[in-house]
């Protein structure tokens, strides 16, 4: 028996989603199938549209066999440590043979080499880094800039290809690099396949006639009222308008208006700048523009506060951040570094009981049904960002609020 692991959002769960599940397990041929899932809150710094608990359902419909937490501690961070976290997961199960991700570039032949050079990151490449993000550059511009060239100019001249930093300029292929660097890094054994995204990109709008759509398109249309049943298979939207008869979404940054205004305003400059993300003087530059704002929306302090250097993504996830007080200390890389030190399951089918059992013997950290059973300061963390997110429910009910404790992992 084989196990092919997959690294999700599923934010929510579409009919691309779905191809690149089926592609995982046609290109891997592994009988079973594990996802690492973010929880309440995204790598773009923004809730998820709906609970970790309706987001597993929908991907044990779809055949995954195991559903884990990636722990909020990587689930709201750059690439790296995003990938890092949900990496090293799949590589403490112990039970993971392979992991496929979807990219633009749908080889590996093209990230493969570039992930090996840049698993060793040289003083070289960091101070290239800095020098152009000193220059304007965002972290992302200049981290993608900075590695193509260095990739680039360690070649040979015949063997040199231009476009590497048109190529890690796109998403999925950034995100795969770094899980690639993930692989690497960890010494891993788990064989890393990939499979080139089909339909919309990324940032695509819809496409009438198209049965895929990017989750950004859905997500936009699910908060402009419209339906995305034509893009998604029929138990996520069933699941989705449940959710929101229920008044448990779909949420937004927008959700969390209230709680943010409160939070940004009654802290002072250097509580602010405790907070992870939050560098370079940013918290004298929210501070100005908070009372400027005439009326305060997540919107229109993300345009205030933007601009080249501070990307949407970055700031939204510096919202996140604050939202949970986070603080650089706890998020400093030698803690991440570590990894999450346990495997959170969130969801199984019966088919995935004996992957489970399996797991109690091979993994390297504790396998976890409840959180009662180890404590930790990541998952503590993890309890404090399902209950923050239950909070702009409509009516949320102490069930709500501490599902956590109070449910056991969904099966199906």
């Amino acid at each position: 028996m084989t196990t092919v692991g997959i690294i999700a959002e599923y934010n929510p769960l579409h009919n691309g989603h779905v191809h690149h599940f089926t592609e995982a397990r046609r290109l891997s041929g592994a009988d079973r199938s594990i996802v690492i899932m973010s929880g309440p809150f995204t790598q773009r710094g923004e809730p998820a549209a709906v609970s970790k608990q309706a987001r597993t359902e929908m991907a044990l419909h779809m055949g995954a066999d195991v559903v884990i937490e990636l722990p909020v501690a990587y689930a709201v961070q750059p690439a790296e440590w995003f990938a890092f976290g949900a990496v090293a997961l799949l590589e403490a199960t112990g039970v993971v043979d392979s992991l496929c991700f979807g990219s633009e570039a749908g080889t590996l032949s093209a990230l493969q080499p570039m992930a090996e050079f840049l698993a060793d990151e040289s003083s070289a490449l960091q101070g290239e880094i800095r020098r152009r993000m000193a220059l304007g550059a965002s972290f992302p511009a200049a981290y993608s800039a900075a590695a193509a060239s260095a990739w680039e100019a360690s070649l040979p001249e015949a063997e040199r290809r231009p476009g590497a930093a048109g190529l890690l300029r796109q998403p999925n292929n950034s995100l795969g690099l770094h899980y690639l660097i993930a692989l690497r890094r960890l010494g891993s054994k788990i064989r890393p396949l990939t499979a080139p995204r089909t339909g919309a990109g990324f940032h695509d709008p819809l496409q009438s006639g198209s049965p895929i759509a990017s989750a950004t398109a859905l997500r936009q249309l699910l908060s402009e009222g419209g339906s995305p049943a034509a893009y998604m298979p029929e138990y996520s939207m069933s699941i989705l308008e449940r959710e929101h008869a229920a008044g448990r979404g779909p949420l937004n940054l927008e959700s969390f208006r209230i709680p943010l205004r409160h939070l940004l305003a009654t802290r002072t400059a250097a509580e602010l700048h405790c907070l992870q993300d939050m560098n370079e003087g940013l918290e004298n530059r929210l501070l100005r523009v908070l009372p400027a704002l005439p009326h305060f929306t997540v919107s229109g302090l993300l345009e205030a506060l933007k601009s080249k250097r501070y990307t949407h993504t970055r700031l939204q996830r510096l919202l996140i951040h604050a939202l949970l007080n986070h603080s650089k200390q706890e998020m400093a890389p030698a803690v991440l570094a570590q990894g999450p030190g346990y495997i959170r399951v969130l969801g199984f089918r019966e088919s995935g009981r004996q992957l489970l059992k399996q797991m109690k013997h091979s993994a390297a950290w504790p396998v976890l049904t409840s959180p009662a059973q180890f404590s930790h300061p990541m998952l503590e963390r993890d309890l404090q960002a399902a209950a923050a997110y239950a909070g702009a429910f409509r009516n949320p009910s102490r069930t709500d609020l501490y599902r956590d404790y109070l449910e056991p992992p969904v099966r199906i």
